[in-house]
């Protein structure tokens, strides 16, 4: 496993760019998915650009349309969406493309060569946060096409999280970070905004297995089912409740800022099943959200559920799947796991 201290990450100047190279060399990775993600990479940093300039770029507000779950679509949404299309389409390590903005998957044009994954993202997580200059972010995952696949549709991607052989997220906040993983632990990257370059700064990181902080939305309360209400009357209950401990409530209301929170200092994050709207089993999506933070988080030695399986064992049934997420320090999702089963 790639194991280095802050210190050596700061002498040693690893860029991304030669962490991938070395992982290729290690056999870890194929040089096909380097290359896919270093065209993530050059995305991402498009994207921070696009983010960093707001206002004076006139970006922000709404596009005037709406995605595929009907909800409002903000203006650095769409552009955000087709940066990271146009940037990965023509490499030749790509089958196709599905994003959370789109209602059907993105097939690789017959002018450019087609590879052998498939890439999924979430071009801007918590873009609702966007006007009020709140850190968002961009969630992406990498899968396997499925072997004798020609005619690629939807059905190629409805694959288990188990199978992603990459998964990352940036977060455009005071930093640009590139979190990824590999499969062999989890790695942040940092934008070096006067080169250009991302450079590793934290390596191998691990999530504690407890905590005392929680980031749940508190204005979903009168939907929340009888497991998740236990568990925060419970956190809240401090030190005179039946934890014996005082617990903090953080909420950002961006995913990828709140999980990197927990990554970073410990945590659960909870956009559990409510009764809200009966007719959606959750609000993240399995394939764009879900999942790809799951991978990230158990890498990390933590763990992630609904509250009544493994994210990441979900057998997939649409693109645009909803499921109820729980992810962070292990002992405090195991807790939320036991119950929701007694």
């Amino acid at each position: 496993m790639f194991r280095l201290t802050a210190t050596e990450c700061k002498m040693r100047k690893i860029t991304l760019s030669r962490y991938l190279i070395e992982q290729q060399h290690q056999g870890t990775i194929s040089g096909d998915l380097r290359l896919l993600i270093t065209l993530v990479s050059r995305a991402v940093h498009a994207i921070s650009v696009a983010v960093g300039k707001g206002a004076l770029a006139g970006v922000l507000g709404e596009a005037g349309s709406d995605n595929v779950q009907g909800e409002a679509q903000k203006k650095l949404d769409v552009i955000a969406n087709e940066i990271l299309l146009e940037a990965n389409e023509w490499g030749g390590h790509l089958a196709a493309m599905a994003s959370e903005e789109m209602d059907d998957p993105h097939v690789i044009p017959n002018r450019y060569p087609r590879g052998e994954y498939l890439l999924m993202f979430d071009p801007l997580d918590g873009s609702s946060n966007i006007d009020v200059n709140i850190s968002v972010g961009t969630i992406f995952s990498v899968l396997q096409c499925p072997e004798g696949v020609v005619d690629i549709d939807e059905k190629a991607f409805l694959q288990p999280g188990t199978r992603q052989l990459a998964a990352g997220y940036a977060v455009y906040g005071a930093a640009t970070l590139l979190v990824l993983t590999l499969g062999n632990g989890v790695n942040t990257f940092t934008l070096d905004r006067e080169n250009g370059n991302f450079v590793l700064t934290q390596a191998n990181m691990r999530i504690p297995e407890d905590t005392k902080e929680f980031a749940i939305n508190a204005s979903n309360i009168r939907w929340w089912e009888a497991p998740v209400r236990r568990y925060i009357d419970e956190a809240n209950a401090g030190k005179s409740g039946p934890r014996g401990k005082d617990f903090n409530m953080r909420w950002v209301g961006s995913m990828v800022a709140d999980v990197h929170r927990i990554l970073t200092r410990g945590g659960v994050f909870l956009y559990p099943k409510d009764t809200k709207d009966s007719d959606k089993p959750g609000k993240l999506r399995l394939m764009y959200e879900a999942n790809p933070m799951a991978f990230i988080v158990e890498q990390a030695g933590g763990a992630a559920s609904t509250g009544r399986e493994r994210i990441m064992e979900i057998e997939p049934t649409a693109l645009h799947q909803r499921v109820p997420v729980i992810l962070g320090s292990r002992n405090e999702v195991e807790r939320l796991v036991a119950y929701h089963a007694s």
